[in-house]
């Protein structure tokens, strides 16, 4: 029967990363960055003081800080950056595409009995625009509306091995960015950096992947 393996343990579910590994990466982040600091200090909170080095997560401690003095306006903050951050989201994915090989790779681990899913920071409507029939290609789909926390956090992960029926100890988690490494070592996962987005093999090593691979597809290339 065939198998994919990493270091000897036998792979039962990969879990992807969508923008930058299924599909083509094309989120301008710096002037979403740009922006959401903007928009921070409009509501009168130092942008500095704030540490934190993801987007998402600077909201959620500049709300926070907001809600020690007003928990409607902390709301109104948290409303209106996130409306920005959807929009320029969905902007993306109507210019978005994905890999040539992304239905052929999903397909290929169907028909070889491997589960997939996709775990994403992005926003639903987003990565459906992008991939309408993705649900045909993979088991599930947990998306940043559908978790408390977003990876790095393993729940985001977990959410997706329970969809799927998997099991950590025998799963595969795939990304673009170290934080996708991150999310999968706290998760307990084995973890693949792929080449296709802003980081190169040096980033994927540092942060302890399993494996680099030049594309995700590269997978089709380890089943034995």
């Amino acid at each position: 029967m065939a198998a994919l393996k990493i270091k000897d343990s036998v792979i039962k579910t990969v879990i992807f990363d969508f923008d930058g590994t299924l599909a083509k990466l094309n989120i301008d982040f710096a002037r979403m960055r740009q922006e959401v600091t903007r928009i921070i200090s409009s509501y009168g909170i130092e942008p500095g003081a704030i540490q934190t080095g993801f987007i998402l997560e600077t909201i959620q401690a500049a709300a926070s800080l907001m809600k020690n003095d007003s928990a409607e306006k902390a709301q109104e903050f948290r409303q209106e950056s996130m409306n920005f951050i959807e929009n320029m989201e969905m902007q993306a994915a109507q210019k978005g595409e994905l890999f040539p090989s992304t239905r052929e790779l999903l397909s290929f681990l169907t028909s070889n009995d491997i589960s997939s899913a996709v775990v994403s920071r992005n926003c639903q409507k987003a990565v459906f625009t992008v991939f309408p029939d993705i649900l045909s290609f993979c088991e599930a789909v947990i998306c940043r509306d559908a978790v408390e926390k977003v990876k790095p956090d393993p729940l985001h992960l977990r959410a997706a091995l329970e969809k799927t029926s998997g099991n950590a100890a025998s799963a595969l988690m795939v990304g673009d960015h170290p934080l996708d490494i991150e999310a999968g070592r706290h998760a307990g996962t084995f973890t693949a950096g792929v080449l296709t987005g802003n980081f190169q093999s040096s980033d994927f090593q540092k942060a302890k992947a399993d494996i680099v691979l030049p594309r995700a597809s590269s997978l089709m290339n380890m089943i034995i």
